[in-house]
């Protein structure tokens, strides 16, 4: 805990974002530098709540010790902060910036006042320890004689890694990509997540021994049996990369993508020139639709605002959530509330508007008579409830709209991995074509595979990521050397 009445004393304070007028200029983190005496006051509000469920399984997936970090900071002993930091999390960095923090959901203050600043105070722990150089190689004193090769660099493989790393083991990682790093690399924009935040992690864990091989599509460049062949176990973490689709008349016209292939052409372009080779789809000066939301869908927002894009409109297909917590919905749950994020508040800044649009079902993309997009039809909905609690959607007659759009991009979630891996090694799959492993064991149906991360549980959280790729190296380490101690 902090101070025993810091949470009757002082008032939540959240890191700010820099004002959304200015940082949709550039693509340069938007989080402010706070002095530390916010972080102290806020580490002070952690009260002595007995069961903290910020650090259970309704609130941190990887347990963090959150009340235990927050007194520290309120102490002032920020190493000691980042080593308790470090202990069940290997990327902090990372959920410290992107993730949604079920923990402050969880928060035991937050069911009468608003929670602690967990989230904050996490990432200028970690922030702290690299600008202090605590953060610094420590690769394992033996090795075991054991090779692990990890498919995927994605929060889920880095954290596989790591720890199997740390117990003595040879790891390569393997991308497809040209660049390590998976989601954290091409499916964060950059002002969410600085690539150079990731690329310092990366350097450290090179430092300490891991491999990484770039440009390597196993299953198409390299074939998965070479990888059995050489190394004494394979952890698959390829992500849940299968986008789901919108298969009404018009998708084939000029002007409709995936979400993702706005955002990772939009990001390699930048590394790769700062936007000047013009290999990425530019919204600037078009009608921007965006139809999805949660986190990608955010994100078409803040990358279009940050191109100059002419308008911009959020299609959702559910109803607006309600500003306080529903009766179904009590604590500690993740609560399902009406909330702005930063490409909400940057499209209202400039519009006057917040860009969502509630209950709008996509009908039909409208051709400009040459093959491009000129808009799209949609029609109202209304949600009603059934006598057993199921939820059923209705459209509204003489709802019908158009709207103009120069470009749409899809934002409806994923729907599994690619199949290669599966069918290349008769890989059994659930029922969402997930790699089929139980949680908890991880490993797949082929011996000496397994699988961790979104490939398995489907589409998550990078929390989630970094809980699976942790268990999975602890499961891998106990195949390889018949016990273990990883955590």
């Amino acid at each position: 805990m902090g101070k025993p009445t810091g949470f009757m004393e002082f008032e939540r304070t959240t890191v700010p974002y820099s004002d959304p007028n200015i940082r949709v200029e550039d693509f340069n983190e938007f989080l402010v530098i706070v002095p530390e005496e916010h972080l102290t006051t806020q580490g002070a509000r952690c009260m002595d709540c007995g069961v903290p469920f910020c650090q259970s399984s309704t609130g941190c997936p990887v347990d963090n010790l959150i009340p235990e970090w927050n007194d520290l900071v309120y102490r002032g002993r920020w190493q000691e902060a980042l080593t308790r930091l470090h202990k069940t999390n290997n990327f902090p960095e990372f959920t410290g910036r992107v993730c949604p923090a079920p923990c402050e959901n969880a928060c035991v203050l937050g069911i009468t006042n608003p929670p602690v600043t967990i989230k904050n105070i996490e990432n200028a722990i970690i922030d702290r320890g690299f600008e202090e150089g605590w953060v610094v190689p420590n690769p394992p004193e033996h090795r075991t004689g054991k090779s692990v090769a990890i498919v995927g660099s994605g929060p889920a493989g880095l954290a596989a890694a790591d720890q199997l790393n740390k117990a003595g083991h040879q790891v390569t990682v393997y991308e497809r990509d040209d660049r390590i790093g998976g989601l954290l690399m091409y499916g964060i924009p950059n002002m969410k997540l600085g690539k150079e935040i990731v690329e310092r992690r990366l350097d450290v864990l090179r430092a300490e021994g891991i491999e990484f091989v770039t440009n390597a599509n196993i299953g198409v460049d390299i074939e998965i049996s070479d990888l059995r062949e050489k190394n004494d176990a394979v952890i698959l973490a390829v992500g849940a990369t299968k986008p789901r689709d919108l298969p009404i008349p018009g998708r084939e016209l000029e002007g409709v993508h995936f979400a993702m292939e706005f955002l990772k052409a939009n990001t390699k372009s930048l590394l790769d020139s700062k936007l000047e080779d013009g290999n990425y789809i530019s919204a600037k000066d078009k009608d921007v639709i965006v139809i999805g939301g949660g986190d990608t869908g955010n994100d078409c927002l803040g990358t279009s605002m940050r191109h100059g894009c002419s308008s911009l409109v959020n299609f959702e297909l559910l109803p607006q959530p309600p500003e306080d917590r529903a009766p179904d919905n009590p604590w500690p749950q993740w609560a399902r509330i009406y909330r702005a994020d930063y490409g909400h508040q940057e499209a209202e800044a400039k519009f006057g508007d917040d860009p969502r649009e509630f209950c709008v079902l996509s009908k039909e993309f409208i051709d400009d008579g040459n093959g491009k997009l000129a808009g799209i039809k949609t029609v109202q909905v209304e949600w009603t409830k059934d006598d057993s609690g199921r939820w059923n959607m209705k459209e509204i007659e003489g709802s019908e709209k158009e709207w103009k759009a120069d470009l749409v991009f899809l934002s409806m979630g994923f729907l599994g991995p690619e199949a290669t891996l599966a069918e290349k090694l008769g890989l059994d799959t659930d029922q969402r074509s997930n790699f089929k492993a139980e949680y908890g064991k991880f490993a797949t149906n082929i011996d000496g595979v397994f699988a961790a991360g979104d490939c398995r549980r489907g589409q998550s959280l990078i929390v989630w990521a970094i809980n699976e790729g942790r268990e999975a190296a602890r499961e891998c380490d106990r195949f390889l050397m018949g016990v273990t101690q990883l955590p």
